[in-house]
């Protein structure tokens, strides 16, 4: 089983299609969004090719096993207009490891949820894989508005390995599980 995992979309059309495109690239089984779909926050630019409708439109119509988690930007209006769930978190047994896939805003490096191996999350908009309490904290970044000179980033995780990657599919790290 390959995720391809994935946040702060932001409602940018480009980076959706992206998405969809490196999942298919990447050959993976399963799509997980950390939120942050469509609105693009008060704190945030407008993303590149701003139509949150048109990237509804897009995760509607996906065809594949899709999770999603309700980011801190997601409102009732977002689940209205999509077909398919918002969770507050999702946790999944991969590899016999316990990982726990939330947005971040709650839960995160500094809040690490109970009897989790790997906590995966997104809302800083910085990738990073670190350790904390015998925790694997990874943050996915973001697809569409990095932060701290951090590249567009997504996570592949398959055979016991987790990778964060950039748009143009370069390794920018990785753990073995």
């Amino acid at each position: 089983m390959k995720y391809f995992v994935a946040s702060d979309i932001h409602g940018s059309v480009y980076y959706a299609k992206k998405v969809l495109e490196l999942f298919e690239k990447e050959e993976a089984d399963e799509l997980i969004l950390l939120g942050d779909l469509y609105y693009h926050g008060p704190r945030n630019p407008l993303p590149k090719d701003y139509l949150p409708m048109e990237v509804a439109s897009l995760l509607c119509n996906f065809n594949k096993p899709l999770h999603v988690i309700k980011g801190n930007c997601d409102a009732e209006v977002d689940e209205m207009i999509s077909n398919f769930k918002f969770n507050d978190h999702i946790k999944l047994d991969i590899n016999n490891k316990r990982f726990y896939f939330t947005h971040g805003h709650k839960e995160n490096i500094d809040n690490i949820p109970t009897n989790v191996d790997v906590l995966i999350y997104g809302h800083f908009h910085t990738c990073y894989i670190k350790e904390k309490n015998n925790v694997i904290c990874i943050n996915a970044g973001s697809i569409t508005l990095p932060k701290n000179n951090t590249p567009h980033s997504y996570l592949v995780i398959e055979d016991g390995e987790i990778k964060i990657k950039d748009i143009e599919e370069n390794l920018i790290d990785s753990i073995k599980l």
